[in-house]
């Protein structure tokens, strides 16, 4: 068993385009052998956003504090504490934070598109956006 805090850990600034007030830690992944899927936890400052965009694997999302709006498909949701989420495969999403509070979740996807591991991310995403 591997037990890990987020307090302990090394939170990395996401620069993709179109990031803003994002950051990121994985909590398990490849550095501790897990065999299929990659947690991480994200933390969105007020005024903040992911990236627009989508890819070919899912997402779960389980939000642990704030609140926050999540655009998929043409709709935006609002989101709270203890709301889960599957984001679909090629499901074109973005999490924002228009509140006055950090919005905090986590993130599972499958070990082999973690992003800052996956050979030629930046060539992946855009043949994947020619499908």
């Amino acid at each position: 068993m591997i037990k890990k805090n987020p307090a302990q850990g090394n939170w990395e600034e996401v620069l993709e385009p179109g990031a803003k007030k994002v950051k990121k830690q994985v909590l398990i992944g490849e550095e501790e052998s897990a065999p299929n899927f990659i947690m991480r936890i994200f933390e969105i400052e007020p005024g903040g956003a992911t990236p627009r965009h989508s890819h070919s694997w899912e997402h779960e999302v389980y939000v642990l504090s704030g609140k926050g709006k999540v655009y998929a498909q043409g709709n935006e949701i609002e989101i709270a504490p203890g709301d889960a989420l599957l984001i679909e495969p090629n499901q074109e999403h973005q999490f924002t934070n228009p509140y006055s509070q950090l919005l905090c979740f986590l993130c599972l996807i499958p070990r082999q598109f973690e992003s800052g591991k996956l050979k030629n991310y930046n060539k992946y995403i855009k043949e994947e956006k020619k499908k």
